[in-house]
Parts: C-alpha cells; sequence; structure tokens
C-alpha cells in the first residue's frame, strides 16, 4: 500500500497481488535506509581513518617495544649462556658419569704424575745452583789464567816491538851513511 499525493489530494494506492505489495514494501524501506546508508557511508569512511591512525600509532607502539624488548633478549641470552648454560652442562656429564657402566679411572694416577714432575723439577734446580757455583769458581780459574795469558802476549808483543824498533833504527842509520 503507498500513499501519493496527487493534486493536493491524498492517494492510496493498494497492490491487488503478493508481488505487488512485496514490492511496495521493498520501496518504503528503500527510502527509509537511504539516509541511513549515506549516514553509514559517512561513519566508514571516518573509521577508515580512525583505522589508519590506528595503524600507524601501532606501528610506532611495536618499533618502540621492538627496541625496549632486543637489548633484553640479548641480555637474557648472554645470561644463560654464561650462567645456566654451565650448570646444566655440569648436571649432566653429573648425570652422565652416575649411569656410565664402565669403570671409573683412578684418580691417583694424575696426582702421582704431578707429585713427580714437582720432584723432578726441585732436583733439576738444586743441580742447576750446583753447577752454577761449580761454573763460577771455574770461571775465577779461568779468568786469572786469561790475564795471565793476557800479561804473557804484552810482554811477548813488546818484545817484538822494541826488537823491530831497533832494526828500524839500525836500517835507518845505514840508509843515512849510505847517502851521505
Amino acid at each position: 500500500m503507498s500513499l501519493t499525493l496527487k493534486n493536493r489530494r491524498v492517494v492510496i494506492v493498494v497492490p491487488t497481488t503478493w508481488m505487488g505489495r512485496m514490492k511496495a514494501r521493498a520501496m518504503r524501506t528503500g527510502r527509509q535506509m537511504t539516509p541511513m546508508a549515506d549516514q553509514a557511508k559517512v561513519m566508514a569512511d571516518q573509521a577508515k581513518v580512525m583505522a589508519d591512525q590506528a595503524k600507524v600509532v601501532a606501528a610506532h607502539r611495536i618499533e618502540d617495544a621492538r627496541y625496549w624488548a632486543a637489548p633484553r633478549l640479548e641480555e637474557a641470552a648472554h645470561r644463560v649462556e654464561d650462567e645456566l648454560a654451565p650448570k646444566v652442562s655440569a648436571m649432566l656429564i653429573n648425570a652422565a658419569e652416575r649411569i656410565d657402566p664402565t669403570p671409573r679411572r683412578s684418580r691417583g694416577m694424575p696426582v702421582m704424575i704431578l707429585l713427580t714432575g714437582i720432584a723432578v723439577g726441585a732436583l733439576g734446580y738444586l743441580f742447576y745452583r750446583r753447577n752454577v757455583r761449580q761454573w763460577t769458581e771455574h770461571m775465577k780459574d779461568s779468568a786469572s789464567d786469561a790475564s795471565q795469558w793476557a800479561g804473557d802476549k804484552a810482554d811477548k808483543t813488546a818484545d817484538t816491538t822494541e826488537r823491530m824498533a831497533s832494526e828500524m833504527s839500525d836500517k835507518a842509520d845505514e840508509a843515512s851513511r849510505k847517502m851521505t
């Protein structure tokens, strides 16, 4: 059913068929919904703008969160690596040693080798000190021998020098006689 104005009179048109009535009702609902649809379109545009702004703000917040979280995650990784991992590793090694069916090696052998090494080192030090004393005494004797040898050499050189000087003097005298 529809109301229309014709020449300032209200005319009621009543469709006679079911299809005509449904069409009239749809037309009336469409006319009522048009302003609401326009308003919904405006609101959708506003929502799109706000969604874009929210997207930008969220991106900045996520980036800020990443800047905040990255050093903390790295520090946590280093702590796990430096503090927790060695403890877990030691615990696992201890558990493996406990359940291992093979017989354990004696710990006395490494200690024995260490003590033997210390004893050999002490003996080596004592022999070194004794050899140093002997070498020092030997060098004292050698030094006196060397000074005596140097003195003999100096005397021999002086004698040779005097002999050569006298020979030169004799030759010079002979040469001067021949020239005169």
